[in-house]
């Protein structure tokens, strides 16, 4: 029997030959530090070996990240992104060539000793002693993948990484009573296959496969002798060792491992003779991670998808939880992505846009009734190197998704929704309203939600030509796109009304802030983004239901399971009559008004033109019952610049306009992304109509009318100043999108 203290512990005799059974079958006094066994049982008679029963036999083993796949609607693939390359695979699928080299070079005897190698501990002790330092290590296999599993828990936590892989005693016998309890528990088999999943071979590749695929463009189970050699010899140092950097140094590695292959007979000598004439023959496929290999321009809606999974809770409460998630990955995400619009968006947003011109255009459609994302456009493209004119900022959405700081004004294509508002409180189509091109209005005439006057000051605005004065009814204020008759149909509506109908229909700023109750709302002084606009026009087209956007259809988890995703949520806007009348009244503006650029000459369809003040922002935002799409054309970069004199594209503009920049861009995003055999119509509705006043100057506003579809009645040079002499404080123009007091500017 042993003898025990008083106390009834272990004498220091005992303890010490505890500690040497432990370190022997730990490898702790192989731990590469080569001291004196009495030294080392020194330290262990300081405490290593008494925390020894105290450490959790519990091994947490974390989920292996591997690579997530995003794929569009029909399977396809856009993207794989990851943190870590890795494809886990089992061992069956894995070349029995690797699994010996693998064996061979780090743990020749690993079937036949247990967490431990006693012979190959008292070997390293002994060579590390003659060499009079750490010459040699002892660890098995399967320490290996316990300080693996450490290392993979750690993540990219660079001080978590370091406690990992510290050279401590404490950490080995660590180490140690973990590996007893995996070898208990999983056996050889998997711990082999799990090693060789989990290690990282160089070249951003982690596990067999990945290794397999990043080297040769081959899978793991077809790896040649020589192959598998190769890879083995990369895990003791993946940079001293890589074949891509220094084929010398890989090939001699390579050898030494053949050479101890045939040495354990895992091969014959013939073969590894064989195998060592046979010069390094790399396959090497690159890194293609991230949404900056995404195919047909849909880098910007990949950003978007991961946007989505590291904010919305139904990805995890916390930040942190999403993070997790996203970084492990191993995902299989199917989009809503369709890859026909994708691809038309794309050549739409690059056809009148080139990607080092000063201003950009963003392209974004939405399938009415689903709410269902299926395409994002940008002139310049998903990246990170600015010589090369590429962004990662999507003008499509907001700065939360990766968007610019507040959005952009959306001048006149907010007039519908005043029209709706009206609409629904029962103002007919037919109300008309006279007034000179220039109105002073007064805002305490207006009430906000909270039932207080809008403002105390006169609220001055104007048309945006002299001529424009008149008398208009709804229909033909939104074809000609006339601020002075929104003004007043706004305080007829109510201010209110008319933000709430704004609400309804899915309207947000691009900053994420309560929109502002001020009664220059209804000409666009408010910002928004272009995925925001499409949803709400897709309102318009599915008879006043809003559906709110989504870019996920479905998740798989590496095990194939679902999980749960954000799912569309619709809601009645305005009524269906509300609907039909307003896509009615829109149908005019491609037809004769203001967007006649636009139109679609064989198919139903509606929209509506929009150009701010100072011509800083140009909208074109317009439907087909399925689908919606709206384009936007801007300065994206710095200090937003006005769109006069300027050359987008190659083709000159003395100004730019919604109808005639985003508006062509729009007809070539709905031609390409719609199916010529597919053409439902808007349900059909009578609009009463009131009397316009029939004057002498019915001609030149026509002639205003063509100045917004783009028709070059304007003389060469023309500055964009229709008043000499006459110098108009800022906001004052309206014209088909901003303007008056508070509006009409790029944003806050």
């Amino acid at each position: 029997m042993p003898k025990k203290r008083s106390g009834g512990g272990l004498t220091t005799t005992q303890q010490a030959a505890k500690f040497v059974g432990v370190a022997a079958l730990s490898g702790a006094v192989l731990a590469g530090i080569a001291l004196p066994a009495a030294g080392a049982l020194g330290l262990a008679a300081k405490g290593t070996v008494e925390g020894f029963d105290e450490i959790p036999s519990n091994l947490k083993t974390p989920p292996l990240s591997q690579r997530t796949t995003i794929q569009d609607r029909d399977g396809g693939t856009i993207a794989t992104v990851y943190s870590r390359d890795r494809t886990v695979v089992p061992l069956k699928d894995i070349s029995p060539h690797m699994q010996a080299a693998i064996i061979a070079i780090e743990d020749s005897r690993f079937y036949e000793h247990g967490a431990v190698d006693l012979k190959g501990i008292l070997r390293a002790m002994n060579r590390n002693v003659q060499a009079g330092g750490a010459a040699q290590g002892a660890s098995t296999l399967t320490q290996q993948y316990v300080k693996n599993v450490f290392v993979e828990e750690a993540g990219d936590d660079p001080e978590k990484v370091a406690e990992a892989t510290q050279q401590t005693l404490g950490r080995k016998v660590r180490e140690l009573k973990y590996a007893i309890q995996v070898e208990e528990e999983l056996g050889k088999k998997k711990i082999l296959e799990n090693y060789l999943n989990i290690t990282f071979f160089g070249q951003q590749a982690y596990g067999i496969e990945a290794a397999s695929q990043r080297y040769f463009s081959k899978h793991a189970k077809d790896l040649k002798v020589e192959e598998a050699a190769l890879l083995a010899g990369i895990v003791q140092s993946p940079s001293r060792y890589d074949p891509v950097n220094d084929t010398e140094e890989a090939t001699k590695r390579r050898n030494t491992v053949l050479t101890r292959m045939a040495a354990v007979k895992s091969i014959t000598q013939a073969e590894a003779d064989k195998a060592m004439e046979t010069p390094i023959k790399l396959k090497v496929s690159r890194p293609k991670n991230g949404c900056i290999t995404a195919v047909s321009g849909s880098g910007f809606f990949c950003d978007y998808v991961r946007k989505t999974i590291l904010t919305d809770p139904a990805f995890g409460k916390t930040d942190e939880e999403r993070a997790k998630l996203w970084n492990l990955g191993g995902l299989t995400i199917r989009t809503t992505l369709d890859p026909r619009a994708q691809k038309a968006a794309n050549e739409a947003a690059t056809a009148r846009v080139n990607k080092d011109d000063k201003f950009a255009a963003s392209v974004v459609q939405v399938q009415p009734g689903s709410g269902k994302i299926l395409s994002m456009g940008q002139s310049r493209p998903y990246g990170l190197d600015q010589k090369q004119n590429e962004t990662v900022l999507n003008l499509a959405v907001s700065n939360k998704m990766g968007g610019s700081t507040y959005g952009f004004q959306v001048g006149s294509t907010f007039k519908p929704f005043t029209a709706a508002a009206a609409l629904e409180k029962g103002i007919s189509p037919a109300t008309s309203f006279s007034s000179d091109w220039k109105l002073t209005l007064q805002e305490q005439d207006f009430r906000n939600c909270s039932g207080s006057p809008a403002g105390y000051a006169p609220w001055q605005l104007q048309n945006e030509l002299e001529s424009e004065k008149g008398t208009w009814d709804m229909t033909s204020a939104l074809g000609k796109s006339i601020n002075t008759y929104f003004a007043m149909l706004e305080q007829k509506a109510g201010l209110c009304e008319t933000v709430e109908m704004a609400k309804k229909v899915g309207y947000e700023r691009g900053d994420g802030k309560k929109i502002v109750e001020n009664p220059s709302i209804t000409l666009g002084s408010e910002v928004s983004t272009p995925l925001s606009m499409a949803g709400a026009y897709a309102a318009f087209a599915n008879r006043g239901t809003y559906c709110t956007p989504i870019a996920i259809e479905s998740i798989k988890d590496p095990q194939g399971k679902k999980l749960d995703v954000p799912k569309t949520s619709c809601s009645r806007a305005m009524s269906e009559r509300t609907a039909d009348t307003i896509n009615q009244m829109l149908k005019g503006v491609v037809e004769d008004g203001t967007g006649t650029q636009a139109g679609l000459s064989d198919r139903d369809n509606a929209g509506k033109t929009g150009t701010t003040n100072d011509r800083k922002d140009a909208w074109f935002v317009g439907y087909t019952p399925n689908l919606s799409t709206a384009v936007w054309v801007g300065d994206d970069i710095g200090e937003k610049s006005s769109m006069f004199n300027v050359t987008i594209g190659g083709q000159y503009y003395d100004k730019v306009c919604g109808g005639c920049l985003p508006g062509p861009i729009w007809r070539i995003a709905m031609t390409g992304a719609l199916d010529a055999s597919e053409t439902p119509g808007f349900n059909t509705v009578p609009v009463p109509r009131g009397k316009e006043k029939d004057d002498k100057e019915k001609g030149d506003r026509d002639r205003g009318r063509d100045r917004d579809r783009g028709d070059d009645d304007d003389k060469p040079g023309d500055d964009g100043n229709r008043f000499p002499g006459i110098e108009l404080p800022e906001g004052v123009i309206g014209g088909p999108g901003g303007g008056g007091r508070g509006g009409g500017n790029e944003g806050p």
